[in-house]
């Protein structure tokens, strides 16, 4: 623990000192990210913050090579961890700087993302087995674990680029998803008497330590956004620990039934529910209306929760909230032996949610005269857009 620990800790803070020089160099390069009808901001604000966690991921990547347990795990025979995250993290970071500072089209965006894919298929990040219910592990060949491996891959990058809608979503999100998965397998792998160095584990903990480092400049309000270049690389992370624990742990060494070995698959389907929730109830509603499904608008959930008087920073809390309640409701399932006590336990504290979430919002029409806070949207409260009611 205390290697991951370290691990965590310089990915943090590499992160976190690296922002504002990047900052720096996106205003210089040009890269900012202007104020469209459909934005909370209001002012230019700097893109290219993937820069910086960038840095991050490989000053924890080198420390971790120097790390005598840590070794045995970025070059493990024909899988090599830590190769593959730079290889592809480096060209995921290349298309992100190309398309944060001159809007790239999406076929591009796509290549380069498949780009990152193959290059985790030749270093051995593949999905080589699918757990059955039955208890034994179905074994995919190249032809179809390949394919999978890449479908994955591309929708997590897509399923983070989605979340990143207010300012520290995304990074705060991805975040909780990951400190799930680290816990689901350092604390699964030590119940069951089996190592606790893995790759898998090892990925999370490094993309954990990428988005607490960032956040700090990232959350409401924003000195820099993540921008293509942050939410495609922690996609690519997140995609790569999930793929890393699927089929790793043999269902015979398992104490607590067959539920844990669904929890990478289920994991991240999880934490993006919400959001791919709102995109479908987009796509929806402006197809009632006549229009294009692509065509912005102002009624996605983070905007709904604005209209109910909260705060950008608490509509953003309410998010971590919903991911981190379903993050450990799964987590819970898997490490513990008491099904019903974990549903129940996650069930009332997402009505008390749901409460004070409809307690705490009040419609801004009805406010008593009160001015918005300047923490609402980073900007003073005279030059904060009235969003449509």
């Amino acid at each position: 623990m205390r290697e991951y620990l370290l691990t965590i800790l310089v990915a943090a803070l590499v992160a976190y000192l690296l922002t504002p020089a990047v900052r720096r160099f996106a205003v210089w390069f040009g890269a900012q990210a202007v104020p469209r009808d459909r934005d909370v901001h209001v002012i230019p604000t700097p893109r290219l913050g993937g820069l910086a966690m960038f840095g991050g991921m490989v000053a924890a990547l080198v420390v971790a090579s120097g790390l005598p347990e840590m070794r045995k795990v970025l070059a493990n025979g024909d899988l090599s961890v830590g190769k593959a995250l730079l290889m592809s993290g480096g060209l995921i970071v290349l298309v992100g700087i190309a398309d944060d500072r001159w809007e790239v089209d999406p076929l591009t965006k796509f290549a380069g993302q498949v780009a990152a894919a193959g290059i985790f298929i030749m270093q051995g990040i593949q999905i080589y087995s699918i757990p059955l219910p039955n208890g034994e592990s179905l074994s995919l060949p190249p032809a179809y674990g390949v394919p999978l491996t890449v479908f994955v891959v591309v929708a997590t990058i897509n399923a983070v680029n989605f979340i990143d809608g207010l300012d520290g979503l995304a990074a705060g999100v991805v975040g909780i998803a990951a400190l799930g998965l680290f816990g689901y397998a350092y604390l699964l792998t030590k119940t069951n008497g089996m190592t606790t160095l893995s790759g898998a584990t090892l990925t999370a903990a490094v993309l954990f330590g990428m988005c607490l480092g960032f956040l700090p400049h990232n959350f409401s309000p924003a000195k820099i956004f993540m921008g293509d270049t942050g939410s495609m690389l922690i996609g690519l992370l997140l995609s790569a620990s999930t793929i890393l624990l699927t089929g790793q742990f043999d269902p015979a060494v398992l104490a607590n039934g067959l539920f844990p070995l669904y929890v990478p698959l289920l994991l991240v389907p999880a934490v993006a529910a919400v959001p791919f929730m709102d995109m479908l109830l987009a796509v929806w509603r402006r197809t009632n209306q006549g229009k294009s499904p692509f065509s912005p608008d102002k009624q996605h959930l983070h905007h709904r929760l604005l209209q109910l008087g909260h705060s950008t920073r608490r509509a953003v809390l309410i998010m971590y909230f919903w991911v981190g309640l379903l993050a450990s409701g799964l987590v819970g399932l898997a490490l513990f032996n008491a099904a019903w006590l974990t549903i129940g336990v996650t069930l009332v504290v997402a009505i008390l949610g749901v409460v004070l979430m409809l307690r705490l919002g009040r419609p801004r029409g009805k406010r008593r005269g009160a001015a918005a806070e300047p923490g609402d949207t980073g900007q003073q409260p005279a030059a904060r857009p009235q969003l449509p009611v």
